[in-house]
């Protein structure tokens, strides 16, 4: 059975106002404190936010049980300093973010400007595990038409700046503005994945194979394809049904690969409009449907 992991993006906010507060540094060195090997949690690019993935799991109830226990762990490290932790897409209340140090995320404010200060953004990313690159590549082409599913899902992002944003999740429509980032077209073998991204490195436009941020792509670190669609999700449960939909999905595509099967031939405008649909009303109104984009 194919194993998944869960990549989550918490905010850190006042336990108290719920402000975001810029303390990503202090905690992820308590969390040190308690396990000076620890790998779990992780810096992002904003100071609000702490990232942590689980092991690989072939189990569900395991993984929830995974996902439930960073929370606390993170929570818990968040409170030795004052904080708090929230899975929440984007802060509901006004925030200037503050960009981690280091040379990648200087570079990073350095090129995109203004874009890296709006994204203050938190997602969840499913990982499931693939045979080969070209099994892998095969998915990518297969699944590209039920994404707006999982992101209407996983929709936990209505707030901007302090504002409703009329969107069931706009930290999706935030996230659009990286100049890789969406929906990609067919790949058709993993020879033309690998060349696509080395053509696109070769712009000077993204640093490096991490700033490929297709919805879902080939992972850098794990023979992994990876979903990236997703808000984190209020509830771990929300999160463990995208990734038993999001394995589902993969076996699905993998074994419609080995029989031949063609991936439909949808073209990236429509699958954006789907993707803005599910964007602006999660599952309170009508998405496109994968097959016919109708």
């Amino acid at each position: 059975m194919r194993t998944v992991g869960v990549e989550e993006e918490l905010l850190l906010v006042d336990p108290a106002t719920g402000e975001p507060r810029a303390l990503s540094a202090p905690v992820l060195a308590r969390a040190s404190l308690d396990d000076a090997e620890q790998d779990v949690f992780e810096k992002e690019l904003h100071e609000q936010m702490l990232e942590f993935a689980t092991h690989p799991q072939a189990d569900m109830e395991r993984l929830h049980a995974e996902i439930v226990r960073c929370r606390e762990e993170a929570g818990r490290h968040a409170g030795g300093i004052g904080c708090a932790v929230a899975a929440l897409a984007t802060s509901p209340l006004p925030v200037t973010p503050s960009i981690g140090v280091n040379r990648r995320y200087e570079w990073m404010a350095e090129q995109y400007g203004v874009v890296v200060h709006e994204q203050l953004v938190l997602g969840c990313h499913v990982h499931v595990s693939v045979d080969s690159d070209e099994e892998g590549v095969a998915v990518i082409d297969r699944v590209r038409p039920w994404l707006p599913v999982l992101a209407a899902l996983s929709a936990n992002s209505p707030f901007w700046q302090g504002r409703d944003s009329s969107y069931s999740s706009y930290r999706s429509r935030v996230w659009q503005r990286w100049p890789s980032a969406g929906p990609t077209e067919l790949f058709g073998s993993a020879e033309r994945y690998h060349r696509r991204v080395a053509d696109m490195l070769a712009t000077g436009t993204i640093l490096d194979d991490g700033m490929v941020y297709f919805d879902v792509r080939l992972s850098q670190r794990y023979p992994t394809v990876e979903f990236r669609v997703a808000d984190v999700c209020l509830d771990a449960s929300t999160a463990v049904v995208l990734a038993a939909l999001a394995r589902a999905l993969v076996d699905t595509a993998a074994g419609e690969w080995r029989r031949g099967t063609e991936p439909a031939d949808h073209s990236v405008s429509l699958l954006r409009l789907a993707a803005w649909r599910a964007a602006r009303s999660g599952l309170t109104s009508e998405l496109l449907h994968p097959a016919t984009m109708r």
